[in-house]
């Protein structure tokens, strides 16, 4: 089992739920703009953009993720990865808010169960701050670098 001391992670919104990723993957946090869209790609990929001379390819996290999709845009950001997360592809993800960086000691994160978290993406749970209620607010702790390994994959086999 592994061990996670202290952990910091990006803490970002999408459809309404909390998620976080690793912010050793994470190399920048950009606003939105404007997504040039790629013919015949499959729905996951909203398109490439230009960030400093970089052709950077946009995927939408909402359905690698098998989640709705909300056209409101007004706090949208572009999360984007260091290019040894892509398999040296240069990504950004689209994410509804980028809410914060968080340093989470390993007591505010619960495990998932070693068969649901390789189905489902899942490092861990982060119970973190209060929700209206008054309990931990719960983040879910995605392995972005699995999901986007299965994705290159799946799309190289195809």
């Amino acid at each position: 089992m592994a061990s996670y001391d202290n952990v910091v992670v990006v803490q970002f919104e999408i459809s309404g739920v909390q998620y976080a990723l690793d912010i050793q993957i994470a190399r920048e946090i950009v606003e939105m703009i404007p997504i040039t869209p790629v013919p015949m790609a499959p729905k996951h990929i909203a398109g490439i953009i230009n960030l400093r001379g970089e052709i950077t390819n946009i995927l939408n996290l909402n359905y690698l993720m098998g989640l709705p999709v909300h056209t409101d845009s007004e706090n949208k950001k572009i999360i984007v990865l260091v290019p040894e997360a892509a398999n040296g592809s240069n990504v950004g993800l689209i994410v509804d808010d980028v809410m914060s960086v968080l340093q989470v000691s390993e007591d505010d994160i619960d495990k998932m169960d070693e068969s649901i978290s390789k189905e489902a993406y899942v490092k861990g749970v982060i119970k973190s701050g209060k929700d209206s209620s008054g309990n931990k607010a719960l983040i879910i702790w995605i392995d972005i670098t699995k999901i986007l390994f299965d994705i290159l994959k799946e799309t190289h086999d195809a």
